[in-house]
């Protein structure tokens, strides 16, 4: 019989490969990155070994900084759209699937399918269908004829683009948070459903009384995956819109599509202040972890209120 000290180092000999994997991929990487973030990192101060400590400097030109401002912005009311959005389809697109509706099985693949895409291939495909599949339409039939105009085209200015960002966003991942909600609704247990429609309560009623209290848990998971997902969008941002199109924010020409995400990457390697690129990593790190814990708080009072 093994003893309680033999059992524990078994268990961290186990645990020990996670654990150094887990360090050496995302520990050591984030320190290193908070201590670059306080010196003159480039890639040619690396090379001619003149790195050296310049404090605050970073943060204070990066609250500064204009682009970073209106970044920061969009990509707050960008999040907020595209998790009304994502949700709203994917609670609708779960109630379908199951109701006693054929083929309720294949829709449910072809909901989930988009997810599968990648999001640079995607934006791609939907930037042709914005600027080439639409303007056509416009073409061939009057009513729409509006839409074949290029001041009309969905990608032409940075309002409509954002919204453009949250098609497709929505597009891509209602199927997947479906799927969440999806096993939350096989889970209300029939009898409450049966007693329910005994009572004569109304579709809407079990919705409102039995259904959204049930999956209350679901919200919590979904509200939360979504908000993590749409702060750090940056795959379809590059290959749908490339942060553009510009815009004047604060008296200085800017991107106006272009998410925090992007805006990272172009100052860390198109500017190549690499430094002033990881201090808006740090602080794209601290808000989006404070505002995950509100609104994951916010939802766990509401669960109880339901």
């Amino acid at each position: 019989m093994t003893s309680k000290s033999e059992r524990r180092l078994s268990f961290w000999l186990f645990l020990a490969p996670v654990l150094i994997a887990f360090a050496v991929v995302i520990v050591v990487p984030f320190v290193l990155g908070i201590f670059y973030s306080f010196t003159n990192w480039t890639s040619s101060a690396r090379a001619d070994n003149a790195l050296r400590f310049i404090g605050l400097e970073n943060y204070i030109a990066t609250f500064k900084d204009a682009a970073f401002a209106h970044s920061f912005g969009i990509t707050v009311g960008y999040t907020l759209l595209n998790m009304i959005a994502i949700n709203f389809m994917a609670f609708s697109l779960a109630l379908l699937v199951t109701s006693k509706i054929k083929l309720s099985k294949f829709y449910r693949v072809g909901f989930f399918l988009p997810n599968l895409i990648g999001g640079l291939i995607l934006g791609y495909i939907w930037q042709f269908i914005f600027n080439n599949a639409i303007p056509s339409l416009g073409k061939i039939l009057p009513i729409f004829s509006f839409l074949s105009s290029p001041e009309n085209l969905m990608l032409g200015n940075p309002a409509s683009a954002i919204m453009a960002l949250v098609i497709v966003g929505t597009w891509q991942y209602a199927g997947y948070i479906m799927m969440i909600y999806v096993a939350a609704i096989e889970n209300i247990p029939v009898e409450l459903m049966e007693a329910a429609m005994i009572d004569g309560a109304s579709p809407f009623q079990r919705l409102r009384a039995i259904t959204l209290p049930m999956v209350a848990q679901a919200f919590t998971v979904t509200m939360f995956l979504t908000l993590v997902q749409s702060f750090k969008q940056f795959d379809v941002n590059v290959s749908l819109t490339s942060g553009g199109p510009s815009t004047i924010f604060m008296d200085q020409p800017i991107l106006g599509t272009e998410l925090l995400a992007l805006n990272i990457y172009n100052t860390a390697f198109r500017s190549n202040l690499l430094a002033m690129g990881q201090a808006r990593a740090v602080l794209f790190f601290l808000v989006l972890t404070v505002i995950s814990l509100i609104q994951v708080g916010m939802n766990k009072k509401k669960e109880l209120e339901l």
